[in-house]
């Protein structure tokens, strides 16, 4: 994970700046964290705490996010999560989302990516439950190559 020394952030708090282009939340069940491991991709996480400073991304980047359990998809994305995207650069640098979640949530699984997608209007590129599968890292890595090689053949 590269971390940068904190640097004030446009709203006067410290921010840990990073130029990872896979950036994720994981509660404190770690489910989350534990699949970005296994991809063995620079990444950045999206603190915990509120306390913690927040993270601000320097260059474009993929967000993989979990689900929370919520009824008709109220308060299925992270508090945290939230507050990350509300810093309008974190927002404008936003290019895709990967979902985390859980199939026992029936029509809420990966709803999380799902509203993001929609209101950031990028692209659900994928999505995995729980820890995911070997396949799903398999997938992950291997569309995450194809999606910033083609998004470099579109910028130029």
């Amino acid at each position: 994970m590269e971390v940068s020394p904190p640097v004030r952030a446009s709203d006067e708090t410290e921010a840990i700046l990073t130029g990872s282009q896979l950036i994720y939340f994981s509660s404190t069940s770690e489910n989350t964290s534990r699949f970005v491991v296994k991809l063995g991709r620079e990444v950045a996480r999206i603190p915990l705490y509120a306390k913690d400073a927040p993270l601000l991304a320097t260059r474009p980047f993929v967000l993989v996010v979990p689900t929370y359990g919520g009824t008709g998809g109220e308060g299925s994305v992270p508090k945290q999560v939230i507050r990350f995207l509300n810093n309008p650069q974190n927002r404008q640098l936003l290019r895709g989302v990967i979902g985390a979640g859980n199939t026992n949530f029936g029509d809420n699984y990966c709803l999380a990516a799902d509203i993001i997608a929609a209101k950031c209007q990028v692209p659900h590129l994928y999505r995995f439950e729980l820890m995911g599968t070997p396949e799903d890292v398999t997938r992950v890595n291997q569309g995450l190559d194809t999606f910033w090689t083609r998004l470099s053949q579109t910028q130029k």
